[in-house]
């Protein structure tokens, strides 16, 4: 017993470090006084009613949706592609192919940025919404493969064999048999695949241009300059906003699922 509340402490702790930053930044953003500060003095709206002066942030947030939808959107069908071949078909190099889908997981961001910029640069398309949306595809295809293939990995192919016998078109078994039973797996890929994209800083800080700068460059560009209560009620929105698509996540999928904490459900 004194083993398991111990764990129990360990884990509570840890849970309070990780989100502390939001047990922070959230309350300072609600603050009456014209500096950052914690706890906050007194209560208000204004820092939020002020983004709405501030264009800079409403055109970043409106470039950062429309990045982190396409990226999300190219990204599931590409990793979808590429996690039922890695499935379905056993063939030599597959184990190496699946490695180098999943690398951008284990090569820091710094690096990806990097090489990113060098690459971009000589094809011409550094500091274009193309390259950025090449470089956010890159970095988000490897959760989409590793959840579709975590979906896959209890899928029964004797169904789909079974459709064929009775004489369905192969597209017909893949979208009344197969495409059902992965559905909730893909949608978890392109759900976190577009808070991949949203959230990103590293890579996006190495190909942006003034015209595609995100939400979060937009904030880390204005730090640069002030730190005041505003900073605190954007980050509370981009915060909420991460929240929304956690919970919708765990309504599609199941995070238990998603971190591979409850196998029985495979």
């Amino acid at each position: 017993m004194k083993k398991i509340n111990v764990l129990g402490l360990i884990t509570f702790i840890i849970i309070i470090l990780v989100n502390l930053p939001f047990l922070v930044i959230i309350p300072s953003s609600f603050t009456a006084a014209g500096y950052l500060a914690f706890p906050p003095e007194g209560f208000s709206w204004k820092w939020y009613s002020m983004i709405l002066d501030r264009p800079e942030f409403i055109d970043s947030f409106w470039t950062s949706i429309k990045l982190a939808t396409l990226s999300a959107i190219l990204a599931t069908v590409l990793g979808t592609l590429a996690a039922f071949a890695l499935s379905k078909y056993k063939f030599r190099g597959s184990g190496f192919i699946n490695a180098l889908m999943l690398s951008p997981l284990t090569v820091p961001s710094l690096i990806i940025g990097i090489s990113a910029l060098l690459f971009f640069t000589r094809i011409g398309i550094a500091g274009t919404f193309t390259g950025l949306l090449l470089a956010h595809i890159l970095i988000s295809i490897p959760y989409v493969v590793r959840l579709v293939l975590t979906g896959l990995s209890s899928f029964d192919y004797t169904l789909e064999k079974a459709g064929y016998m009775l004489g369905a078109h192969p597209f017909r078994v893949f979208w009344d048999i197969t495409l059902p039973l992965v559905r909730p797996a893909i949608a978890s890929g392109m759900i976190f695949s577009f808070l991949t994209s949203f959230d990103n800083v590293t890579v996006s800080l190495f190909l942006v241009a003034p015209d595609t700068t995100t939400l979060p460059l937009a904030i880390f560009s204005y730090m640069q300059e002030t730190l005041d209560p505003l900073v605190a009620s954007i980050s509370s929105v981009v915060i909420l906003l991460s929240l929304v698509f956690i919970i919708l996540l765990e309504k599609v999928y199941g995070l238990e699922r998603l971190f591979g904490l409850n196998s029985q459900s495979h």
